[in-house]
């Protein structure tokens, strides 16, 4: 987790003659997606590597001595520094320095990208607010498709390129308001297990899945009516990808996303070696070597790209897995932001070119977004603070062999739109429309009685009874609404009224029938029962988690530890993380 005390961090240079050591070869697990009923086999959207790893070599210097700038120059780089305040460094490194490089008078930036239409048309104006989904996607390929050459995949200590997938591995959602005044970004662990729609064969998966398995299914569906292996299909089946990881996400938070940017693994890389490398600060040395390629001292240090890379990327050996390593991601933005406010980036043309080649090589972007206009505005911000957190994980499972974050979303729903200012609706008291649809309840909880209590509470506001049971195995433990055709209407009256519960098709669920799983995690709203007693999970400030009812020592000691929210601005101290 953070270190609160952190200190200004000194440019520590490499290590002479480091060199990583010899891979242990590992015997990780076998991991799957869990499937619902069905016949379709899509692969995984990413499976763990097992090649050994390359080691890295000597890591290049920094800075140059730099000439006595000219009053037009000292001019230009007053315009500079007021961008360089903005959060846009921060929040968004995946856009390299957007700000600095508008202001530098770069005209064709804004048409160099690749663009998205994956934004729904009704998020798009938020009333100046942006919700900013950044996408870190574990690919081996380029845009197009096609493999990364080899001397970049030994920098990235990523195998051969068979492997990876496209996994969403890195995802973080920013809210910017439109005053500027307080910034929040989410990190939402990768293993997060929840709804996805429009994948056949999958009802629940890890969210990073959500992109390479819709990528996966689009792509089959054209192959089969014609379209040949090549950049089209490739184009066609992430922009299947980047809708559905932007609605997953969308669903998971209940807020609207109006942006968004996606950056490959070569992007990483690419960025960080543009920069010069990046400054980081480790609360214990690391020896990764196998996966990640990550080798490191404690302590504060200067990585260049590759090492850089490694360092976002690793888990393992890490005593929060995952969720330390959202906090490196977190940290690795901080660093990032204060590199280019730091080393003369923004006043330095070769570095400002570096950065928009890069930009424009390996960063997609949502359609309608204008760098120039949001630099502008971020120009005028006045050193807006960011907050940075992580999204609860309620605890660690294994389903059908992999192993999965369990989560609370209808906490984490109240918990972002809290964060972001948006307000949460009361859970109404009875549905809306008329309900036509059967409502079949099965227990997960564990607490016998959970589904007749809930069914008899239904039934009563106007819900046709139907079965009544414990839950199966595939029907998970977390609190799910899931339909099957013709109920969609039904489903999402059912999901309101408990606040907002997950809502997915499901090919096991008759037609004109709703499947309600009663979780653990389910509260009973005090509209449909006014003696309920909560006993939901809550989050904490520290993203631990509680429950209302329950005692200290029987709900809060194994929960896994999501790190103490960091608020910082552009300039301010790196933190040290595990």
């Amino acid at each position: 987790m953070y270190d609160d005390a952190t200190q200004p961090l000194p440019v520590v240079g490499p290590q002479p003659g480091r060199s990583r050591r010899a891979p242990e070869t590992p015997n990780p697990a076998p991991r799957r997606s869990r499937r619902a009923q069905g016949d379709s086999n899509p692969p995984r959207a990413g499976r763990r590597r097992s090649e050994d790893r390359q080691g890295g070599g000597e890591k290049p210097g920094r800075g140059a001595d730099r000439r006595e700038r000219t009053p037009a120059e000292r001019a230009r780089d007053k315009k500079l520094r007021l961008v360089g305040r903005g959060a846009m460094a921060m929040v968004a490194a995946s856009v390299m320095g957007i700000t600095g490089i508008v202001w530098y008078g770069e005209t064709t930036l804004d048409q160099g990208f690749t663009r998205s239409g994956a934004i729904s048309p009704e998020d798009v104006n938020l009333d100046g607010d942006i919700n900013m989904l950044l996408i870190g996607l574990d690919t081996r390929k380029d845009l197009n498709g096609n493999d990364l050459p080899k001397d970049i995949l030994d920098q990235l200590h990523a195998g051969d390129g068979s492997e990876g997938g496209y996994n969403a591995n890195s995802l973080i959602l920013v809210h910017i308001p439109k005053d500027l005044k307080h910034i929040v970004a989410f990190s939402i662990p990768r293993d997060d297990y929840v709804p996805v729609q429009g994948i056949p064969g999958y009802d629940h998966a890890k969210i990073k899945e959500a992109y390479g398995l819709k990528k996966y299914t689009v792509e089959e569906k054209l192959k089969a009516k014609g379209m040949a292996e090549g950049p089209e299909l490739e184009r066609q089946g992430r922009e299947a990808g980047r809708a559905s990881i932007v609605q997953t996400v969308k669903a998971l938070t209940g807020v609207p996303i109006n942006r968004f940017a996606e950056i490959s693994l070569a992007g990483f890389y690419d960025l960080a070696t543009a920069l010069g490398g990046v400054d980081v600060c480790l609360n214990h040395a690391v020896d990764d070597s196998y996966y990640s390629g990550a080798q490191f001292p404690a302590g504060p240090q200067h990585l260049d790209g590759s090492d850089a890379l490694a360092f976002v990327r690793q888990r393992h050996g890490l005593e929060n897995g995952d969720l330390d390593r959202t906090h490196r991601q977190q940290a690795f933005l901080t660093s990032v932001a204060n590199s280019m406010k730091s080393s003369g980036t923004l006043t330095n043309p070769g570095r400002l070119k570096a950065l928009i080649d890069v930009a424009h090589k390996d960063v997609v972007l949502s359609d309608g977004w204008s760098l120039t206009d949001f630099a502008t505005t971020l120009g005028r911000a006045d050193s807006p603070s960011v907050e940075f957190r992580t999204l609860p994980v309620l605890r660690y499972d294994n389903v059908d062999g992999q192993d999965v974050n369990v989560i609370d979303p209808v906490a984490i729903k109240k918990t972002v739109r809290e964060a972001f200012g948006v307000s949460t609706p009361a859970a109404p008291s009875a549905p809306i429309v008329t309900p036509t649809s059967t409502l079949d309840v099965v227990n997960a909880s564990g607490t016998p009685g959970q589904a007749a209590k809930v069914s008899k509470l239904l039934t009563a506001k106007g819900f046709p009874a139907g079965e009544v049971a414990n839950a199966s195995y595939a029907d998970g433990t977390s609190s799910t609404v899931y339909y099957g055709t013709g109920a969609d209407t039904d489903a999402k009256q059912v999901s309101e009224m408990f606040g907002g519960l997950p809502v997915s098709p499901s090919t096991s669920v008759s037609a004109g029938h709703v499947k309600l799983v009663v979780g653990s995690d389910l509260e009973i709203p005090t509209s449909l029962d006014p003696t309920a007693t909560s006993t939901t999970p809550t989050t904490t400030a520290n993203g631990s988690s509680t429950s209302l009812a329950a005692t200290t020592d029987t709900t809060t000691s194994d929960a896994p530890d999501s790190g103490k929210p960091v608020t910082t601005t552009i300039g301010s101290k790196i933190p040290c993380v595990n």
